[in-house]
């Protein structure tokens, strides 16, 4: 999308000398990567294979300052079978008008998530406006988003048996994001050289699994909020434990700016608490409790401008009373906009896979629900509503309750705890290769972001052979979106070394 304590999961130790010790599944997913079949390979083969992965590119359209041509390949669901069904994979190439046919370098963006599309640019602006001056930027739809075959709770109900799901959501990790971006490299790119690569927050993390399992691809790569945890079968508490202490800080912060917004929640809480079922019916059919309340901090707490979206979003929580002696109640404006803020329901991959992301051969088994409760009451909005304590806003935690009060995401749950204790995932990293790392990289880190944790980001770094970073309090994890041409200008300054070392 986006938004990623040294104790370690039950097994960690064990598991994770036996994730050093797997060189031969390593090699192996090398070695499929290579495999896959160049455009003048593809030439060269039958018809039959040719029509099992096809590249349709449409014709050149614009929008303000850019044109812009839509891309299709059929790529194997899993392509380490030998005979698999494909899905399709969308990519957009994007270049400044009148370079249509300019011999321009690539560079492919990954979206943060996981499970939302890229961009869809509506004119020339931001970081895309500053890459189309060098390169032909590729805004691609990871698998199961946007236009690349979207896993949907609609489309995902075609799939009945709650295993029989997993086993297909199972391909929509970094691996396979990753096998789709060297499939398209490869058919894509004149003599398939290798290109640039940008990552945002999870489109990070995916960067850092291909330069893992395919650095040959690389020809430089760009990291902005997106440095994954390494080194434990499952990351995933380690990864709580540090961001349930950065959004303690962010909602001490939002409190301070808007320290009346204290009595406010402690009303929605009391109001919701009391209602029928503990809490009151969303416009979808779902419910709202005083846990899913919380939810808002995932995007009113970590990105720029958030705190006063948030803000202004419980400006308008209660209806206006029109007649004396009305009944109070939560006014349909703001159950529509909280809806509409979650977006769980139209993405529901980030709902689905967020844990999978931490784990490398271990279960996550609901994470961030344990680490909420390992914090007793301070995460409590009820008992801190009744103690008078600011009721804590959470960040970039799914937790069980919301396949529950997600109306939408109710035929999913089976599916959902099935992913939380499944413990057989593949290794997303190799951390030999990265410390061997050749391929140049530039990072923005970012202190005070709240969804890839600042000490975490800094120690996985320190793993890649000739990183180099950029540390900075001036944006939050959304700088690329708003400050998209100084970050990129920075981050291409230290690749091409007009920054300075220190």
């Amino acid at each position: 999308m986006a938004v990623r304590s040294s104790l370690r999961c039950a097994t960690a130790a064990a598991a994770l000398a036996l994730h050093h010790q797997q060189p031969a599944f390593l090699a192996a997913v090398r070695l499929r990567l290579r495999r896959i079949p160049t455009r003048r390979a593809m030439s060269s083969s039958s018809s039959a294979a040719a029509a099992a992965a096809p590249h349709q590119a449409g014709t050149w359209h614009a929008v303000p300052d850019l044109s812009l041509r839509d891309h299709r390949f059929a790529v194997p669901l899993d392509h380490s079978a030998g005979s698999t069904p494909t899905i399709t994979v969308f990519a957009r190439e994007v270049v400044a008008a009148g370079k249509e046919e300019a011999p321009l370098p690539y560079l492919m963006y990954l979206q943060g998530g996981p499970g939302f599309e890229s961009p869809r640019p509506m004119e020339a602006s931001g970081w895309v406006k500053k890459a189309c001056e060098e390169y032909r930027v590729v805004l691609l739809d990871q698998r199961g988003t946007g236009l690349s075959t979207p896993l949907t709770t609609s489309s995902l109900s075609q799939i009945t048996s709650a295993v029989e799901q997993v086993e297909y959501l199972k391909h929509f990790r970094a691996d396979n994001i990753v096998k789709d971006a060297e499939f398209i490299r490869l058919n894509l790119v004149p003599d398939a050289k290798p290109w640039t690569i940008l990552g945002q927050s999870y489109g990070g993390f995916c960067a850092v699994t291909y330069l893992s399992f395919a650095p040959e691809g690389l020809k430089s790569v760009l990291l902005t909020g997106g440095l994954p945890p390494l080194g434990e079968t499952c990351t995933a508490n380690t990864v709580y434990r540090a961001c349930f202490k950065q959004v303690q800080q962010q909602n001490e912060k939002y409190y301070k700016r808007y320290p009346h917004d204290i009595q406010v929640i402690h009303e929605v809480v009391r109001y919701l608490s009391e209602s029928e079922g503990k809490g009151v019916r969303l416009p979808s059919g779902g419910r709202l409790t005083p846990k899913m309340l919380q939810c808002l901090g995932l995007s009113g707490l970590g990105s720029g401008g958030g705190f006063e979206r948030l803000h202004y979003l419980l400006e308008r929580v209660w209806d206006p009373i029109l007649v004396p002696g009305a009944k109070k109640n939560i006014s349909y404006y703001f159950l529509k906009e909280f809806e509409m803020w979650l977006g769980f329901d139209q993405n529901p991959l980030y709902a689905l896979l967020h844990e999978s992301i931490y784990c490398e051969g271990s279960s996550s088994k609901w994470s961030a629900d344990k680490i909420f409760h390992e914090h007793g009451s301070l995460f409590d909005p009820v008992m801190a509503t009744e103690e008078g304590r600011p009721v804590y806003f959470i960040g970039e935690m799914v937790f069980p309750c919301i396949f529950d009060e997600i109306h939408a995401l109710r035929s999913l749950k089976e599916a959902a705890h099935l992913l939380a204790e499944k413990e057989d995932w593949p290794p997303l990293y190799d951390i030999s290769v990265l410390n061997n790392n050749k391929v140049p990289v530039a990072a923005a880190v970012y202190y005070e972001d709240m969804y890839v944790n600042f000490n975490i980001a800094k120690e996985t770094a320190s793993q890649i052979a000739g990183i180099r970073l950029w540390v900075t309090n001036e944006y939050m994890h959304s700088g690329l979106r708003d400050g998209g041409t100084h970050v990129f200008e920075h981050l291409m300054g230290l690749l091409n070394g007009k920054k300075p070392l220190f």
